[in-house]
Parts: C-alpha cells; structure tokens; sequence
C-alpha cells in the first residue's frame, strides 16, 4: 500500500496518488498536456481546411446513423463529436469539481462562495461586454458564444505561464470555469435549443433518479450505472436539450472519498489468496474488491482524463476549429463586431468581472469571507480566464451560420492567443511588485485547510528539531515500507537545510498486512522511546528494513545500551502497542492510508516528496506562517 516511481527514488507518491490521478496536481498536468494538444488539433484543422476545404467539409459532414429497431439517430460525424464524445469531457470536470467538493479545498463549503460568485460576474461582465459591441446588430443574438471559459486552455495557460503559481490559484481557476461551464450549458440547453419536449425531459430524470440508487446496488453496479448513463444522453438527446448536460450534471453527483484502512486490509488478503490460489473466480474477486477501494469518482476520472485531454478535445478541435482564412475573412473579422465582441468579452470583460465580483464576495456588510489567494494572484488566475473554446465553439454553431460563424470563430481563436500574453504579463507585474506588499496580500488570505486531525503534542509525539519551529513536517511512516526508507535521507538534509525553523515528527502507521514486522518495530521503538534513545532506534530500524526480527531488534536495544530485560519484556507484554494504535487511529481520522504520508503545518502534502520539493513546499508554508503572525501581518 505505498508509493513507488519506476526508480525508486523518493519522488514517488503514496499508493493512493500514485495510482489515481485524482489530486489537482495531476488533473492539472493532464490538462497542460491536453492543451497542446488541443492546440495542436487547432492549428492541424486550420492547415485542413485552407489546403483542402472540400475534404475538410465532407469528412466531417458524413452521416452516421445507429437504428435500434424502429428508432434511429441520425447525425453528421461534427455532430457526434459535439454532443456525443465531448459528454466524457464535460462528465470528467463534474467529476473534478465534485472531488473538490468532498476531497479538496471546498470540502469547507464557505470557501465555494467567492468562486461561485466569480464565476458568475465572469459571466455577466463577457456577455455585457460582447452586447455592448452587438447592439442591435445581426450577431446580438449570439451572446453566449462569450460566457464560457474553456477548462483545458485555462488550466493549461495558468500552468504554462506560471507553473510555480499556487496550487490555490489552480483550484479556484477550476471551480470557476466548472461554474462556468454548467451555466453555458444551462444556456446553450434553454437558449440554443429546438422545442423542449417534455416527456422525453421527464423520462431522463427518471433515469437520474434510478442512477443514484444504484450506489446501493452491489455487484453489477458499474454495468448499470454505464447503461442508465447512456440512456439519459439518448434521451435528452431526443428531448431537445443539449446532451452534453448529462456528463456534468453526472460527474458532479458522482462521490469521492478516500479509501478506508479496512477495504485496504481485504483487498490485500483477496489477492494473497488468489496468489495461493490462481483461479479464474480468485481473480475476479481480486480484481472487484481492489476497484472497490477507490472511489467511483477517482476510478472513472481515471480512467477517462487521458482520453479527454488527448483524444476528445482535440477531435472536438479537428471538427471545429477549421475554417478557410483569407484576406477577405481576416479583414472582415477585423472590423466584425462578432469577432471584436468575443475578443473583448475575454480579454477584458471576464477578467474584470472575476475581480469585481470577488470584491463583492469579500464585503463583510453582505456575509462574505476571506479570498483563498492573493488579490494580484486573482488577478493573474482572471487573466488565465480569458480565453474561449469549446462551449464557445458549440454555441455558435447553434447561433450562427456563414461568414458569422466563421467570424465568431476568427474571436475564439483569437483568444487563444491572446490569453496567454495577458497571463504573462500578469506574471511578470505580481513579481514586480515589493516583497512587503505581497507578504501583506498573503497575510490577508484565508488560512489554509487543517488536513490532519489530531494537532501535534510536544509532550506526547516524537519531535525532532526545535519545537517552536514556524513549520512542521509530520509523516505517518511504517519502518518496514522501503519508501519510508527512501524519504529518511530527504528528511534530514530538509533538516539540515532549514534548521530551527523546521521541526520533524513521526507518526506511527504499521501496514501489517504487506509488513509482517512493522507492527513490532513500531512498539520497539516505544520501547526505546520510554528509555530515552526512540530516535536512535528510529535511525537504526529505517536502516536496516529487512532486518526487523525480534533478534535484529534485541540487537539494536544492545548496541544502543538500553536495559535488555526491561526492553524485551515490553515487548512480550505488548505494553506500547495502545500508543501506536492511537497514532493509527489518528491516521485514519486525518484520511491516511499508505506510507508515507506527509502532513506541513496540517495539511496534508500530495505528490513528490524529494528535497526540491519538500523545501518549496515547508518555504511556502514558512511564508504564509510568517504574513499570517501578528508581527507578519502589522
């Protein structure tokens, strides 16, 4: 149950995040990396549709019909990309947000507000922008093409310019282009499309309602969960609404959680049986309860992101982005008010009505709270939401036509562009500003989530460093997990480097079920402990892994001088295993499963945990520590 990288080194994860990509970290590497390719697709469709326009139009106009019996669906091959495959898009950011909202940042559900009310004065600030430009013109009715901001270029933009961003930053980015995304799609349902028919719309939320009780469902679960999810996307798709809705209104209902201690337990004794005994029903077995111990939310966005960041969007791109570009439409789009009105409804309207609208959220005389980030650091992720695509993309399809499609077009490709110069030069006057300025702006923020349950005790925890460090680093570690081993090195030179300013503790979290002798080891080293000599011992165990015998332990009580009988006998009677058992029980409270697992100043640290990004983890938290104190913050 720990994590492993292909070398070995300790910049692996623990299982958990090495085998999901569930933590923000990776969703939002996958989505830099589908951003080029999305760019890619983008520049790809253009040379397609300039060098061969006929082939371009009638590759993605060829019908392609399903017929089931005496009903049939019928649509173009653009038309099955746009509302068939960019559903698994739109159902993996429901899935996203929905992590977050049980997982991630806003779990505390007071941090969704300011988000939410960005998301929305991003909204109204694009679209009045854009009217104002279409007044009473032929693209006015086309005002939604400007409201949506498109997740993968905006992730992939804010990651691209400013990697080194906080991770905060990215998931306010996210909440409000999830936001985002749910109400263009509310609009594009309602605004953009053919006669409701009710009945049909009925029968979907049928559907929904039957997709949520199978959670109680057991074994065929999965199955029918994937069948009663392609049922709602027929159906809505013969409802009049806009299909794609399902993906996301399914993704946010479907639940993360972390994987508990017990299922973890089972899943290692199922596979050591089917490994005594390899048959076909042990395998199975094996194979059902290790899937159970992940979530359905992590277990599906695992398995779909790749194929949305690298397949289904940039197909999505190949069908659309293509349009013929000569002077003619190039001078046209110039002086468009459609195209101006995309251009400034993103590069200018979105990001100021995300900054003017959490302004508002802040007011203390309408309830509002404290920004998660910085007001330059808004400023930056508002920038990054500057830029339109895929929503964009499908709404003017549904509203315009002609010349004022391919005008429309020219502005949403045009933001692609321009966005990433906004972002940049946002970067680049954040870091112009004075230290002082932004220590303040970091002060002012809301603090950080408290991740780990039980506080750290000087007078009960092993501490090492000085005890009134500015940060903490606490690991949950079992003496027998090679990749504890691994990180002991990165520990102390992290100790070595930071000095007093760092202090280090270790929790107790024996895996007994992968480590036959963690459990021992752990009371050993209490045993130590109540002689004075538990990080002598400590240093000797991580050591010496595959020595953890009663003989290697008794060896190591000799060699560190400590009373032999009075050691051995705590270990016959067991007296120490009450205090491990409470630090595993506060592992399971804090959502630790794996080893190791590293909690700065409470909060729990997902990812790498080698020297580089140790240390920029415990500065970053040492900073805000700092801008947070009372002498920090005057």
């Amino acid at each position: 149950m720990e994590s492993a990288t292909a070398t070995g080194q300790a910049s692996g994860r623990t299982a958990w995040a090495r085998n999901l990509a569930s933590p923000v970290r990776d969703f939002l590497s996958a989505e830099t990396g589908g951003a080029v390719a999305l760019i890619g697709a983008v520049v790809v469709a253009l040379l397609w549709a300039n060098i061969g326009p006929d082939s371009y139009d009638s590759v993605w106009s060829t019908k392609l019909s399903i017929t089931l019996g005496g009903e049939a669906i019928s649509h173009d091959l653009r038309t099955w990309v746009n509302e068939g495959l960019m559903t698994l898009f739109f159902l993996v950011i429901g899935l996203e947000g929905r992590r977050e909202l049980d997982l991630g940042e806003l779990r505390e559900r007071r941090r969704l507000g300011i988000p939410v009310v960005a998301a929305m004065g991003g909204i109204v600030f694009a679209v009045g922008a854009y009217s104002l430009v279409n007044l009473g013109g032929e693209g006015a009715d086309a005002w939604g093409v400007a409201m949506s901001t498109d997740t993968a270029l905006a992730l992939g933009t804010l990651a691209f310019v400013a990697p080194r961003w906080a991770t905060r930053m990215r998931v306010f980015l996210l909440t409000v282009v999830v936001m985002d995304d749910l109400a263009a799609i509310l609009v594009l349902t309602l605004a953009y499309s053919d006669k409701i028919d009710l009945t049909a719309l009925a029968i979907a939320a049928g559907l929904f309602v039957v997709l949520g009780a199978l959670r109680y469902v057991g074994t065929w679960r999965a199955p029918l969960a994937v069948l009663t999810s392609v049922g709602i996307w027929l159906v809505l798709s013969k409802s009049g609404i806009d299909p794609v809705v399902a993906g996301l209104a399914i993704g946010l209902v479907t639940s993360a959680y972390t994987p508990a201690r017990g299922e973890l337990e089972r899943a290692t004794a199922v596979t050591r049986e089917f490994r005594e005994q390899p048959t076909p029903e042990r395998a199975v077995s094996a194979s059902r309860t290790l899937a159970a111990t992940i979530s359905p939310n992590e277990r599906v966005q695992h398995m779909l992101h790749p194929w949305t960041s690298f397949v289904i969007v940039p197909l999505f791109a190949l069908a659309n982005a293509g349009i013929h570009v000569d002077g003619g439409l190039l001078g046209d789009a110039i002086a468009s008010p459609i195209t101006l009105g995309i251009v400034a409804a993103y590069v200018l309207g979105k990001p100021l009505g995300i900054l003017a609208a959490s302004w508002l959220g802040t007011r203390r005389f309408l309830g509002g709270s404290r920004l998660t980030l910085t007001w330059p650091g808004l400023a930056g992720t508002a920038a990054a939401a500057g830029v339109g695509f895929t929503l964009s993309l499908l709404i003017a399809d549904r509203s315009l036509s002609g010349e004022l499609l391919d005008q429309a077009k020219v502005g949403v490709l045009a933001t692609v562009l321009l966005s990433p110069l906004v972002t940049f030069g946002a970067r680049k006057g954040i870091g112009m500003l004075p230290r002082a300025l932004r220590v303040r702006q970091l002060g002012a923020t809301a603090e950080q989530i408290v991740d780990l349950f039980e506080d750290v005790d000087p007078d009960r925890d092993h501490l090492r460093g000085s005890p009134d460090a500015t940060v903490t680093l606490l690991e949950y570690g079992d003496f027998e997990c090679p990749y504890c081993g691994q990180a002991e090195p990165t520990v102390r030179e992290l100790l070595s480097a930071e000095g007093d300013d760092l202090s280090y503790v270790w929790r107790h979290l024996p895996l007994s079920d992968v480590h036959p002798n963690a459990q021992l080891a752990a009371e050993a080293s209490e045993a130590a402990a109540e002689q004075g000599a538990f990080w002598e011992m400590y240093d000797r165990l991580l050591a010496h892994q595959d020595e953890l015998t009663p003989r290697d332990l008794r060896r190591y009580a000799d060699e560190l001088d400590l009373d032999i009988e009075h050691f051995i006998e705590d270990l016959r009677q067991r007296r120490h295993a009450a205090r491990v058992s409470a630090d595993v029980a506060s592992a399971d409270a804090s959502g630790v499963s794996g080893t190791p697992t590293f909690f700065v100043n409470g909060r729990r640290h997902r990812g790498d945990y080698d020297v580089k990004t140790l240390t920029r983890v415990v500065r970053a938290a040492r900073a805000r520590a700092a801008a947070q104190s009372p002498a920090g913050s005057a």
